[in-house]
């Protein structure tokens, strides 16, 4: 199998993604359009994909869902079972023919890469409430992909009256690229199309003209247009314009060129004061240009949560967590960089959970050396025991949002307590 962290968020790769000097000799710097033809894809590799078995299957609005796949990047080197449903949800067991009241939505934080199917955070949920937990989470996914997952199956049968909604890490900067794969195809081993993804899907970009934020659709939303991917020239004319990959290069030092009245028009509407005279930390300005980006796109995407869990009279619940950036800035008591995200939540009364918090102040509590801390939960995803302590760093959060509570916290009489639907052969 020999897929390794296939959700692109694990820790080491974000810190690499975010936090790479831009004086790295590793990755030439190159013109923009040279680096895109780069980012063409061997015809091999799509059709490996397209055809499987692969960790992801192709989708026509966000580019690809969970397919049925064994990872061999888990615990102590294992292989991990990742299955899906045929709705892409993964495969959930605890109380799973029983009603549903809970979805969630996310990256592969919440599609909890790295470890089998009962070994996720919301099957220690599940088994805890007496309820099951469905899992919409999907590798590499943003802040927006994840809400347009959430809009789609909110409008089938498998809708939940409560929503969880968690972002993760870079998913503010994701939710802008038309197609991930151009970031990371460098270090990326697509394992001859197993464990491709990130290709293109639906995005947000701010109009140029108008400042406002626009909904894009994927410009290659069917497999006989994905294999467009192979075409270098192609591949610049789609992603020329995209102008949140380019920053990204370019913060990243991957290329050596900006768009001029581009990046000026951006900073204007975002009342970012860029400085062409500073040219020795112009790739600072980048990062920090495109850091304003995305956390507006994500209050803006949080708006239209917001509004559509109003209008389909659902619960939302937003899960902050960002062990990348986030975490290491608590634990050294300086100020983090998602601080807008988390002042509107805060502001707009928004109901959320803050899981950097719970972790730095369980890490202050042990007091062990930071990367000893780290290893207990995490292998770049969380590993089993990372995802148990999330389900009950949360679970009060959730008994206290539900209503009525779970059956685990509802106050019965013993002799009365009826296993109807628990016990195998009772409907």
């Amino acid at each position: 199998m020999g897929l390794v962290h296939v959700g692109c968020c694990v820790i080491l790769l974000c810190l690499l993604v975010v936090g790479a000097r831009a004086d790295d000799k590793s990755s030439p710097k190159e013109p923009y359009e040279a680096y895109l033809r780069h980012s063409a894809v061997p015809k091999a590799t799509l059709d490996g994909f397209l055809q499987g078995p692969a960790w992801a299957r192709f989708d026509p609005e966000l580019g690809y869902v969970l397919a049925n796949y064994m990872p061999s990047d888990g615990l102590d080197k294992s292989a991990t079972i990742s299955t899906a449903q045929a709705d892409g949800a993964r495969t959930s067991f605890m109380y799973a023919g029983k009603p549903c009241r809970i979805n969630t939505y996310g990256d592969s934080f919440t599609q909890c890469h790295q470890v089998s199917d009962g070994e996720t955070w919301q099957e220690y949920l599940a088994a805890h409430l007496g309820e099951p937990v469905r899992n919409f989470g999907m590798g590499g996914y943003g802040v927006y992909q994840a809400y347009r997952r959430m809009v789609r199956e909110e409008q089938t049968p498998r809708r939940a009256e409560y929503v969880i909604f968690y972002i993760w890490g870079d998913d503010h900067i994701r939710s802008l690229l038309r197609c991930r794969h151009a970031i990371i195809y460098r270090w990326w081993d697509h394992q001859g199309g197993r464990a491709f993804h990130n290709n293109f899907w639906a995005n947000l970009e701010m109009d140029p003209a108008t400042g406002r934020f626009v909904e894009k659709e994927n410009l290659l939303p069917t497999p006989e247009s994905l294999h467009q991917m192979a075409d270098p020239q192609r591949m610049v004319d789609l992603l020329r314009d995209d102008l949140a990959l380019r920053l990204f290069a370019f913060h990243l030092g991957l290329i050596e060129d900006l768009d001029r009245a581009a990046i000026d028009g951006l900073a204007a509407h975002l009342g970012f004061a860029w400085d062409w005279s500073r040219e020795a930390d112009l790739a600072a300005q980048a990062g920090e240009l495109l850091d304003l980006y995305s956390l507006r796109a994500t209050i803006h995407v949080l708006d239209k949560a917001r509004e559509f869990a109003r209008k389909k009279s659902k619960k939302l619940l937003v899960v902050l967590f960002d062990p990348a950036r986030v975490l290491p800035a608590l634990r050294d008591g300086k100020p983090r960089y998602d601080q807008a995200v988390l002042d509107y939540l805060v502001r707009e009364k928004v109901n959320h959970f803050d899981m950097n918090q719970v972790q730095v102040a369980d890490f202050r509590k042990q007091k062990l050396p930071y990367a000893d801390y780290m290893n207990q939960y995490f292998i770049g995803h969380y590993n089993p025991r990372g995802n148990h302590f999330f389900a009950y760093a949360i679970k009060d959060t959730v008994v206290e949002w539900l209503d009525p509570r779970p059956i685990t916290y509802q106050k019965r009489d013993p002799v009365s307590v009826g296993f109807r639907g628990y016990l195998p052969g009772t409907p």
